[in-house]
C-alpha cells in the first residue's frame, strides 16, 4: 500500500493539541503562521508519498556498498535526496542568517516523521546534517560558520558525527582518537570510530565529520574530550573542495536493516580538523548535536509505526479468511490495530510536545520551557522508539504467515527500527538521564507538568467524566512515584528508570488523547482505546519504580548464568 502523509493529524495536533499557535505568536517564529505551517507540511508531504517512500524497497534490496574505497549507495538515493537538498528541508530549522528557513522545530519534527516513514534510510542523511548544522550554530567560530554553514544548509555538503569506538561503546570518555596542535592553528586528528551513519555518500560534494578527540594536555574522561570538524575534502576560502583529507571508510557494517544507509568504520590517520567550541568542552557542543538527534531519532520510530500501522490496516481490509469481511473484523486484529493507531497518536504528540517545548525556550529563554523540554526529550527518544519497535513487530503479527515475508516489506519496518532503541543513547540511558540529571531539580519541572494534565483532566471531566478520572488518578499515582523517586539513592532510581519513563508516557499520552478526545468527538473511540486498555499499565510499571535496586543484585552474575 502506498505512503500516506498524516497531514490532519500533524494539523490538529499542532493547533488544537501542543499548541503551535503560542510558538507562532513569539517575535522568533512570527512568520510560522497557520497558512505557513499548512503549506510547508502540505509541500513536504507530497515529497514524501511521491518521491521518496518508492525507495524504501529499492534500498533494502540494492545495499550501499563499498567499490575500491568508493560508497555507492543505492538506486535512486540520489535523486530522492537531490529532491530534499532543492527544497530546502536539508535547513528547514536552520537560521535563516546562512540561508535556513528559520521554522520552528515543532514544524520541522512532523516534516522529520513524515519522511522517516517514507525511506528511513534516506532519511537519516539529511537528520544529522541538521544536528551539525545546530551545533556549528551554537559552538563554531565565525570563520567557520561562514565556510560551512551555507553548504550544509543548502544540502549540497552533508555531516556526521563521530563518538563511538571500538573499546568505548557508549562510554565516551573512554575514546581515544588523538588531537595534535598543528602551526597553523589546525589540528591532526589520528584514530578510529565505528558506527558512522551516512559517513559517506556518493552524492554530495563534501562529507563533514564532527569528531571527538582528546588533545594532548586533556584530562581522562569526558572532560578531556575536545570537538572538531574534519571535512572529507579541505575546502577553499570560498568553499570549494580541494585535496582529499587524510580520512578513509574502512569497511561498511552488514546490518538488521537500515541497508541503504551506509554505516562505516572510519579511520582518520593525521587528519585535518578545526576545533569546535572550547578546548575539553567537546561533550557540551556535541551534546547540542546529540539532543538534536535524540528527538529526531525518537521521531523515527513514530515515523516507522505510522507507517508499520498503514500496511497492516491495508492488509486487514483486503485479506479474506474465516469470512465475507476482512480480518479487520476479528476481535484480536481489530485490537492491535486499534492499539497500534492509538500508540502512534501517543508517541507523536509527546514528540511534537517536546518540539515545542524547544522551540519556547528558544524564543523565550524562560527556563521553565528549557526545563521541561530538557523533560520530555529522553521520553520523546524513548517511548518514540520503543512504539516505533512495538508497532512493526505488531504489523508482523497482523500480516500473519506473510509478515515473515519479506515480500510484503512488513519485515523491513521491524528491521529498520530496531536500532532506534540504541542509537543517540540507549533507550536505558535515556530512562537513566529521566530520572537521574532531568530530576536534580527535585522533580520540579516534572510537577509542573503532572499538575497541567490534572489541571485539563478536571475540565475535561464535564464532557468525557469516565476517561478524566482515569487520567486525572494516573497522574496522582505517577506524581506519588515521583515524590518517591526523587528520595531514593541513584541506584535504586536507575533500577526503576525504564518503567517509570514508560509509565510517564503512557500519562502522557492518555493526557493528549484525552484533549483530542475534548475538542474533537471523532477522537473519543481512540482515545478510549489509550485510557481504558493502555494507561493501566501505569500501575503494574510504577509498582516497578517502588522496587529499588536490591532484588536485582539479589541475583549474582552466576545465578544469571546459570
Amino acid at each position: 500500500m502506498p505512503y500516506r502523509a498524516p497531514l490532519a493529524d500533524f494539523r490538529f495536533l499542532l493547533g488544537h493539541v501542543v499548541g503551535l499557535d503560542q510558538v507562532a505568536a513569539t517575535e522568533r517564529f512570527a512568520e510560522a503562521t497557520p497558512e505557513t505551517v499548512e503549506a510547508i507540511l502540505a509541500e513536504a508531504g507530497k515529497l514524501c508519498e511521491e518521491v521518496l517512500a518508492p525507495l524504501q524497497r529499492p534500498g533494502d534490496l540494492h545495499p550501499a556498498r563499498l567499490e575500491n574505497g568508493v560508497v555507492r549507495t543505492s538506486p535512486g538515493y540520489a535523486d530522492g535526496y537531490r529532491a530534499i537538498a532543492e527544497g530546502g528541508w536539508v535547513g528547514i530549522a536552520a537560521s535563516p542568517e546562512h540561508g535556513g528557513m528559520g521554522l520552528p522545530m515543532a514544524v520541522t519534527t512532523a516534516v522529520n516523521e513524515m519522511m522517516s516513514s517514507a525511506c528511513l534510510s534516506l532519511q537519516l542523511n539529511p537528520l544529522l546534517t541538521q544536528g551539525q548544522i545546530e551545533a556549528l550554530e551554537h559552538h563554531a567560530s565565525d570563520a567557520l560558520k561562514a565556510l560551512y554553514l551555507p553548504k550544509l544548509i543548502s544540502g549540497e555538503w552533508s555531516g556526521t558525527m563521530n563518538l563511538t569506538e571500538p573499546q568505548a561503546g557508549s562510554d565516551v570518555g573512554a575514546v581515544r582518537t588523538r588531537a595534535e596542535p598543528l602551526e597553523d592553528g589546525t589540528y591532526a586528528i589520528t584514530g578510529q570510530k565505528i558506527y558512522i551513519t551516512w559517513a559517506d555518500t556518493d552524492f554530495n560534494a563534501n562529507v563533514c565529520h564532527l569528531v571527538l578527540a582528546r588533545l594532548p594536555d586533556g584530562p581522562q574522561g569526558t572532560r578531556g574530550i575536545s570537538l572538531f570538524l574534519v571535512p572529507k575534502f579541505l575546502p577553499d576560502a570560498e568553499g570549494r573542495p580541494g585535496p582529499r583529507n587524510a580520512v578513509t571508510v574502512v569497511s561498511l557494517e552488514e546490518k538488521l536493516g537500515l541497508h541503504g544507509s551506509p554505516t562505516a568504520v572510519m579511520d582518520y590517520d593525521g587528519a585535518k580538523g578545526w576545533l569546535v567550541g572550547a578546548p575539553h568542552k567537546g561533550m557540551a557542543a556535541m551534546f547540542t548535536m546529540m539532543n538534536n538527534a535524540r528527538l529526531g531519532v525518537g521521531v523515527q520510530g513514530v515515523g516507522v509505526a505510522e507507517a508499520a500501522t498503514q500496511a497492516a490496516v491495508a492488509y486487514a481490509i483486503e485479506r479474506r479468511q474465516g469470512g465475507p469481511g476482512g480480518i479487520i473484523e476479528h476481535a484480536d486484529v481489530r485490537r492491535m490495530l486499534a492499539v497500534m493507531k492509538a500508540e502512534t497518536f501517543s508517541a507523536r504528540a509527546i514528540a511534537l510536545a517536546c518540539a515545542v517545548a524547544l522551540d519556547m525556550g528558544r524564543a523565550t529563554g524562560q527556563p521553565e520551557w528549557q526545563a521541561r523540554a530538557a523533560l520530555l526529550t529522553p521520553i520523546a527518544k524513548a517511548y518514540g522508539t520503543d512504539v516505533g519497535i512495538e508497532v512493526a513487530s505488531m504489523g508482523v503479527q497482523v500480516h500473519g504467515g506473510t509478515g515473515f515475508i519479506e515480500g510484503t516489506g512488513a519485515a523491513q519496518f521491524l528491521r529498520d527500527v530496531r536500532v532506534t532503541a540504541i542509537y543517540e543513547g540507549t533507550n536505558g540511558i535515556q530512562a537513566m538521564d529521566l530520572v537521574g540529571r532531568k530530576m536534580m531539580d527535585g522533580g520540579e519541572a516534572a510537577f509542573r507538568l503532572l499538575q497541567e494534565i490534572e489541571d485539563a483532566a478536571e475540565t475535561a471531566r464535564h464532557r468525557l467524566p469516565d476517561l478524566a478520572n482515569d487520567v486525572w488518578a494516573a497522574s496522582e499515582a505517577l506524581r506519588e512515584a515521583t515524590e518517591t523517586l526523587v528520595g531514593q539513592e541513584m541506584q535504586d532510581r536507575f533500577a526503576g528508570a525504564v518503567p517509570y519513563l514508560r509509565a510517564f508516557a503512557r500519562v502522557l499520552g492518555a493526557h493528549f488523547h484525552l484533549t483530542a478526545a475534548v475538542t474533537d468527538p471523532a477522537r473519543e473511540p481512540l482515545a478510549r482505546v489509550a485510557i481504558r486498555r493502555l494507561l493501566p499499565e501505569h500501575a503494574a510499571l510504577l509498582a516497578q519504580v517502588r522496587e529499588g535496586a536490591a532484588g536485582l543484585y539479589a541475583l549474582s552474575p552466576e545465578d544469571l548464568a546459570a
